[in-house]
């Protein structure tokens, strides 16, 4: 098949976060598979714009991408020269697959799509929770939905990652079609050596931002019965990091809490793997990565029940999972995992046969390739 991607950002615009691990690890893999895969994509990289040519298509991994100055430095993206090459040349794939939501850029690119009479599949990557909807530019949102993005999503096949997005999503548009499937993960190869720490080692790796509820973690922390170091790895705006180390200041945690940076793709197995404990106590994610990454490696995890993965981990007895909006029900799911060493045990024994099995990349790709086929 032929299959064109259309996403706001592409790597190696990493400070997005997990979807351009996600929205990539797919495409490379579709090539596996023997599919052509095209991505139109702007230069957008945070507030600065990627260092790469324009007029004319990279080749990453095996897809063609091709990148697109944008004229707006925001998250609007908005780039006529990508809506073009779109308007050209959309009928010419197989399948249209669009990343994200709530930027005119695609907006724009699933109007292109309607009125060319291509249906794409629309992967909204968390966008259609309430914490997204509800938080920046709320009214912005709503006026959009009201005028013209009800419409447009009605005009595309839902694809989700998890139980938790495909409910949002229909809270959203109750008659939309889809299909949950998995994003694909970049799993670790061979076995990591587990070693005996000192005190009880809870790690978070992730970016940094107040979506995560560092804040929440490090209060619930403060008043555990039991010894124990978390390691903090991720980057983010100053000004909230600034405002976690007051907290940590705050409540007397500098000696128990590590900054340990951002980690790549080499390091932070064997960061994950050497944590007795990883938690994300999010507001929202409509998946997580990490997580998979984090059990891959045999480490159990604790959830926030706003994690798109909490029901699959509480389905596979993979960890614990917690609300947030209490402080003591946290600090008492902490304190849980940590008295269960035999519990913790069997999941560093189980969770990696799990997860691999699960998280197949060729399944999982094959998979995609029959959602697109049901389109074309």
């Amino acid at each position: 098949m032929k299959i064109l991607f259309i996403v706001p950002s592409y790597k190696p615009a990493y400070v997005y976060g997990g979807p351009i691990v996600t929205i990539a690890r797919l495409a490379e893999r579709l090539v596996v598979l023997g599919h052509e895969v095209t991505v139109y994509t702007t230069t957008a990289n945070g507030k600065t714009e990627l260092d790469v040519p324009l007029h004319e298509p990279v080749l990453m991994e095996g897809v063609k991408v091709q990148y697109f100055k944008r004229i707006t430095k925001d998250h609007t993206h908005i780039s006529p020269a990508l809506w073009r090459k779109t308007w050209t040349t959309v009928k010419k794939f197989d399948a249209v697959h669009i990343h994200s939501w709530w930027n005119f850029l695609v907006m724009g690119a699933a109007l292109i799509c309607t009125m060319r009479g291509v249906k794409p599949v629309l992967s909204p990557h968390g966008m259609m929770c309430d914490y997204v909807f509800n938080s920046r530019n709320q009214l912005k949102k709503r006026i959009m939905h009201k005028l013209f993005g009800k419409y447009l999503l009605s005009k595309t096949h839902l694809h989700v990652s998890s139980p938790m997005e495909w409910k949002e999503c229909l809270q959203v548009n109750e008659k939309w079609k889809g299909d949950l499937i998995f994003n694909l993960v970049d799993l670790p190869a061979g076995n990591f050596l587990r070693k005996e720490n000192n005190h009880f080692t809870i790690s978070f790796l992730s970016r940094i931002d107040p979506k995560k509820g560092l804040d929440i973690l490090l209060h619930a922390l403060s008043k555990v019965p039991f010894s124990y170091k978390l390691q903090i790895a991720g980057s983010g705006e100053e000004t909230y990091l600034r405002e976690l180390s007051r907290i940590v200041a705050d409540l007397e945690m500098e000696d128990k809490v590590e900054w340990a940076g951002w980690k790549n793709n080499e390091d932070k197995f064997t960061f994950l793997a050497e944590s007795d404990l990883f938690a994300l106590t999010s507001h929202n994610e409509n998946f997580a990565l990490v997580v998979v990454e984090s059990l891959a490696v045999g480490t159990p995890v604790l959830l926030s029940e706003h994690v798109g993965l909490s029901k699959y981990v509480d389905e596979n007895r993979l960890g614990w999972i917690t609300g947030i909006d209490d402080v003591e029900e946290v600090r008492s799911q902490l304190t849980a995992a940590y008295s269960n060493w035999e519990e913790r045990r069997r999941i560093r024994k189980d969770a990696g046969a799990i997860i691999y099995h699960d998280f197949n990349e060729t399944k999982l790709a094959t998979d995609y390739v029959t959602m697109y086929k049901q389109l074309s």
